[in-house]
């Protein structure tokens, strides 16, 4: 029989061993806990080209594998310096997650050398948010809150913020000198509770025996590492020497034992580098020490596993813009949409669903209506007091050709507010489609199902099928509904495209289809088998080129497709579904930046939407890089449909 104080001992190491397994130990200050959750990375810089007056503000960008970097805000300040700082310019942004993951702390220099030199400069910002969006900022000036240390400052830059979990506070720390001493030395400071100032003084935290700027503390595996730009002199005190070193410690406080290693592969180089900081990559067992090439313009990073031994060959950041002294934070999913809603540049990837059940909110500022996503041939049906909306996707921005490899789908119920759901549908979904193109397609529901007919170049029309609008589907037939033997009058490989499927009043289904020639055909009641003759649309004056689309209106029906190339949108009308139809006319102009046009005409809410693409996504949109856009269509009394006026605000 034990004891009670062997109980005591076996529960408390039991304890501790639970802690250990649910609460790992910290790195970087902030629990592994918290690193599965992130699936992105946020980048908080100055730019270094430019105007002058604008470099020296603070910039954000977003990637999903801390790699390829997208500037947000197209690459302008997310918020103004001299809103934000004494000087009007900040440098060295330093951003850092919250020891509770929903707040955030950044802290930068107070300084701008491009209106005031670099002679001196008064102190540091305090920044906090909740959001990643909205910062309450405080301007910390050293020699004014503490004359009697501070009084004879020179310079106070690049702070940064670390958690100490022994304290409970963020201790924030930064490079001071002084007028009367060319010593580089490293001072902090616990921050008070609301971040808006210090508790107390700062004290010194680290003097390198050479001097240091750009100080980063990591913390792994009971070991704090400080990272610094430190130099090597000779016996006269002369510089021969300078790159990223690192110091550490088993206390925060320090002591800091120095190994004199230069860890960045320019130190025995001319090329010099600073602003060195390291991030932890999501889901890995590495780290990034990134550092600014400021004198050549470049931003580039070596690797690690022990914050130790770093890879030698360097590796370069792919991004639009150009970084100066900066720091990245592992974020959310969630995080990076926010971010985009507020000032946009976040990568697609990060923006489209994947995972069953998540949702992409986004609101339409004009048109295009999708920004994020290069959309054509769209589609649409209305359920209710919902617009869904089925778009064909092209690949990529400054595309050359036709590189499109699944459909995409989104909802509204205003017109505004859009929802983005997972991928539906790939065209390797389709086995038989040996083309692997993904083209132009309609959606239609029949007795409770989703019936998604879909082209695929030369591959044939296929159909898909559903219990829910937004899928997934399945391949209906395992083969093509349509081929171009079907086209019986055409000769050309893509003669068998852009299906449009209409269900009559009377509960019949006929489906629209055809390049250069437009083919038309029942539907059996089952939506996936040809019901009868295939036969050919043919009327004066019709000049057809593709995308053939019917909908009616006070018992007509009207034929809308794409004539002539570059596409423009002509109409035609008829008083049974197999005509005869006169020709109307054109319905829509050239669009935009665009060589095609696929329309789709709906009514929702009472009022009727002409939904097009055209090439309007700045700078990569084109012709084969296309983009959704909805405009009003007005029928008019005589029968006749107003010419739709494509616009830059949309729908309103």
């Amino acid at each position: 029989m034990k004891s009670s104080d062997q109980v005591s001992k076996i529960l408390l190491g039991a304890l501790f061993f639970f802690c250990l397994l649910f609460h790992p130990p910290y790195i970087h200050g902030q629990s592994q806990t918290h690193e599965s959750k992130f699936e992105a990375y946020l980048f908080a810089y100055f730019e270094g080209t430019g105007k002058g007056e604008q470099q020296e503000q603070l910039r954000f960008a977003v990637s999903a594998d801390a790699v390829n970097w997208t500037a947000l805000n197209g690459n302008m300040p997310i918020m103004a310096s001299t809103d934000i700082s004494q000087t009007g310019g900040i440098r060295d942004p330093h951003i850092y997650r919250g020891e509770n993951e929903d707040s955030f702390y950044m802290v930068a220099t107070d300084m701008f050398t491009k209106k005031n030199g670099w002679e001196t400069n008064p102190g540091i910002i305090l920044m906090k948010s909740d959001d990643l969006l909205d910062w309450k900022h405080s301007i910390l000036d050293l020699a004014k809150l503490y004359p009697k240390k501070f009084g004879n400052v020179k310079w106070v830059w690049a702070p940064q913020v670390f958690y100490d979990k022994k304290v409970g506070k963020y201790l924030v720390y930064f490079t001071v000198r002084l007028h009367n001493n060319t010593k580089l030395d490293f001072y902090g400071a616990y921050a008070n509770k609301d971040f808006t100032g210090f508790e107390k003084e700062p004290t010194l935290l680290f003097s390198p025996k050479f001097g240091g700027i750009d100080g980063d503390i990591i913390y792994k595996d009971g070991l704090y590492h400080f990272f610094y730009k430190g130099n090597t002199k000779d016996a006269e005190g002369k510089e021969f020497k300078n790159g990223i070193q690192q110091a550490t410690s088993k206390s925060l406080k320090g002591p800091w034992k120095e190994d004199f290693i230069y860890l960045d592969a320019y130190a025995d180089t001319s090329i010099v580098v600073e602003g060195s900081s390291v991030f932890k990559l999501n889901d890995s067992d590495e780290y990034i020490l990134m550092y600014d090439l400021y004198a050549d313009g470049r931003y580039e990073f070596q690797r690690s596993t022990d914050l130790f031994d770093f890879t030698t060959e360097t590796e370069s950041f792919n991004k639009n813009f150009h970084p100066r002294h900066g720091s990245v934070i592992g974020i959310t999913k969630e995080e990076a949409r926010r971010l985009h809603a507020k000032w946009g540049g976040v990568p697609t990837a990060l923006l489209q669903p994947v995972e069953t059940g998540d949702r992409y909110h986004f609101e339409a500022k004009g048109n295009p209506i999708i920004t994020h996503h290069y959309t054509a041939d769209p589609a649409a049906l209305v359920q209710g007091d919902t617009l869904w909306l089925y778009a064909g996707h092209d690949f990529a921005g400054g595309q050359r050709g036709y590189k499109m490899k699944d459909w995409l789908v989104f909802s509204t119920t205003d017109m505004k507010n859009w929802t983005e759901y997972p991928v539906p549908m790939k065209i390797e979904d389709f086995p038989w489609a040996k083309s692997g193109d993904a083209f132009a397609a309609d959606m239609v529901k029949r007795d409770g199902k989703y019936y998604w007919y879909i082209s695929t170049n030369w591959s044939g029309i296929g159909v898909a099928v559903s219990d829910r609008p937004e899928g997934p589907f399945k391949d209906a037939l395992g083969k093509p509904l349509l081929t171009n033997d079907d086209c019986f009058a055409s000769t050309h490989s893509w003669a068998c495209i852009d299906p449009a499927v209409f269900v009559d009043d009377d509960g019949q289904a006929w489906i629209f289809w055809g390049n250069r020639e437009c083919y038309y055909a029942k539907l059996k009641d089952n939506m996936i088998e040809i019901d009868g003759e295939i036969k050919q649309v043919q009327f004066d004056g019709f000049s057809f080129t593709e995308a053939p689309w019917i909908h009616t209106y006070n018992g007509k029906y009207y034929l809308t497709y794409a004539t002539e190339f570059p596409e423009k949108i002509a109409y035609a009308t008829a008083d049974n579904i197999e005509g005869p139809y006169e020709y109307k006319g054109i319905l829509n102009e050239i669009a935009g930046n665009s060589n095609t046009n696929h329309q789709a005409i709906v009514q929702f809410k009472g009022e009727w939407y002409f939904i097009y693409h055209n090439g309007g996504i700045n700078t990569d949109g084109g012709s084969y890089s296309r983009s959704i856009c909805i405009d009003r269509l007005y029928h008019q009394e005589d029968g006749t449909i107003k010419r739709i006026v494509m616009t830059t605000e949309g729908v309103q």
